[in-house]
């Protein structure tokens, strides 16, 4: 089975990106993040995008890296507008195990701050309060297993990650 990606979604700050490393060394797979991924194809950085033309630019652009993503054995760490795309989330979850890192908004705001939105796909007057209920929705709907991602290190995460790929017969054959 290590032709199948795992996909983790999430909240900005939820240990996406570092738990993805994490999984990927352990699991012995490729690593992908996909904000990285824009900023490569389009040459800007996320925030540039929103500040030249709206986070509704970003998001496009977003789903469109996802569409055209295809890689097998990865670990890919979404950007946390990825679920606003549903053909982007369906490309994905072909060939994956989409996981979603659940941490709560208090643990949001400790990690990226309260005031530190930039880079962040949101309505420009969206409080980050907003955006944690609007995609919390969405992180539910698509995630087919669901981590407790606040944990005191991010190893302990990868653990869980793990541990519930294993308890669902989903985790990769390691070799």
């Amino acid at each position: 089975m290590s032709s199948k990606n795992i996909v983790l979604i999430g909240m900005p700050g939820c240990g996406k990106s570092t738990v993805g490393v994490l999984l990927a060394k352990r699991l012995g797979l490729g690593f992908t993040d996909t904000d990285l991924l824009i900023q490569q194809q389009v040459g800007r950085t996320l925030q540039t995008i929103v500040d030249d033309e709206g986070y509704q630019a970003l998001r496009r652009v977003e789903g469109q890296v996802l569409l055209g993503l295809a890689v097998h054995g990865h670990v890919i760490s979404t950007g946390g507008s990825a679920v606003y795309s549903e053909a982007a989330m369906a490309h994905l979850a072909e060939n994956g195990v989409v996981v979603f890192l659940d941490i709560p908004l208090e643990e949001v705001k400790r990690r990226i701050g309260d005031h530190s939105l930039r880079g962040i796909s949101r309505h420009p007057e969206q409080s980050l309060e907003d955006l944690f209920q609007e995609r919390l929705q969405l992180y539910r709907r698509y995630g087919q297993l669901v981590i407790r991602a606040d944990l005191p290190t991010p190893d302990q995460v990868c653990d869980a990650v793990v541990a519930e790929l294993v308890r669902h017969d989903l985790a990769p054959a390691v070799h």
